[in-house]
């Protein structure tokens, strides 16, 4: 699995120059039939991030935003890659730095394997199951992750929220979590961030797919943390057929 972690790592970097390539001139901006936008550099990344992975020896099927009709389903052992070539377009279109390159490997539904890259920063967060979850700064340097556990009584809560995407019914569950500070910030670096200890929630009642959390969910798993449902259930991507992930939390600690 180190190995394979590894090799992940590498084809996520690779993706993350395909990025930046494009990132620092003029690009075209398309709006897909599900009202979200797509640009060269998320082509770019999924065509480099799915080569990677099919040269890979373990043959596993590839499940990327960019080629859903693609994807042959969960193979034999129950296995299958889930790929978010370029997750927050929306913020690589504003040029904030704040989206990333999340590749995941499932296994009977549970992620096993992660890896998130930031391009514009060089960080990479990555994790696999034995492993331990691990921050690379830009120089290669590795420190290992842990979440920083529930706040104590009467602290304030860190909570990580979308920046592109609010949803009223979030209002009525941050007033009975108790006093907080929102911190606004795109893509799955809000999962990383609560892996590291950075932060304590993040709950999510927008619109994401499996693609957005997969990655970030081994990292967090990793580190100690957890994501669960409303109903306290962990999420699962077992049904690939259903892209959509219901409403969840992201909670640094394990409960």
């Amino acid at each position: 699995m180190r190995e394979l972690l590894e090799q992940v790592l590498a084809i996520a970097k690779a993706a993350d120059s395909a990025i930046m390539a494009v990132y620092g001139r003029a690009f075209d901006v398309t709006i897909k039939q599900d009202h979200s936008p797509l640009t060269e550099a998320d082509r770019a990344a999924h065509d480099v991030i799915r080569q990677g992975l099919q040269a890979l020896p373990q043959g596993h099927p590839i499940l990327s935003e960019e080629d859903v009709e693609g994807f042959s389903g969960v193979g034999d052992d129950g296995r299958y890659w889930l790929v978010d070539p370029l997750d927050g377009t929306k913020e690589f279109i504003k040029r904030n730095g704040e989206f990333t390159v999340n590749i995941a490997l499932i296994e009977h539904g549970v992620p096993i394997l992660g890896v998130v890259t930031a391009p514009v920063t060089g960080v990479a967060y990555l994790a696999a199951e034995g492993l331990g979850a691990y921050k690379v700064a830009p120089d290669g340097q590795r420190t290992r992750l842990q979440v920083s556990g529930r706040p104590a009584e009467g602290a304030m809560w860190r909570v990580l929220g979308s920046r592109s995407h609010h949803d009223p019914a979030l209002t009525d569950w941050l007033a009975a979590l108790g006093p907080y500070q929102m911190h606004p910030m795109g893509s799955s670096l809000k999962s990383c961030l609560i892996a590291e200890g950075q932060a304590d929630v993040y709950p999510r009642f927008g619109p994401t797919s499996l693609w957005d959390t997969a990655a970030a969910h081994a990292i967090v798993h990793q580190a100690g943390g957890r994501i669960v449902t409303l109903d306290g259930h962990p999420l699962h991507y077992a049904t690939p057929s259903q892209t959509l992930n219901p409403p969840f939390v992201v909670w640094g600690d394990r409960g």
